[in-house]
């Protein structure tokens, strides 16, 4: 195995380009008719538009990062839109985190999984 695309539907491409590439900074990797595919770096998020939309009960998009300094920084970026939080340890698990809502709605979530005495 190379690696792995995990895919969700959306209701625009352009929206979905907008807030990935522009406001997150993920690279266009692969683009074919109706479907987009982004690149995190570690793994592939693939997007196919639809007039058939329709949210999953629960779904999350976690971005592992580097350190808890770049957890603040992302949030930084989204601070004062609707719904975001401050950064903070989840409470059952070793994990520094805030989460967001893409355009169709999705939760993304941008973490620091902690090692033991990590604060």
């Amino acid at each position: 195995m190379q690696s792995m695309v995990v895919f969700y539907q959306c209701r625009s491409l352009a929206a979905t380009d907008a807030f990935y590439i522009q406001q997150l900074g993920l690279k266009l990797w692969h683009i074919q008719n109706g479907c987009h595919i982004y690149d995190s770096g570690y793994g592939y998020l693939g997007f196919v538009e639809t007039d058939h939309f329709e949210l999953p009960a629960y779904s999350c998009i976690s971005f592992n990062c580097e350190n808890c300094a770049e957890v603040d920084r992302l949030y930084e970026t989204f601070k004062g839109t609707e719904g975001v939080r401050a950064p903070q340890r989840h409470p059952q698990f070793a994990v520094y985190s805030f989460f967001i809502q893409d355009p169709d709605g999705y939760t993304v979530e941008f973490q620091k999984i902690l090692e033991e005495g990590e604060q």
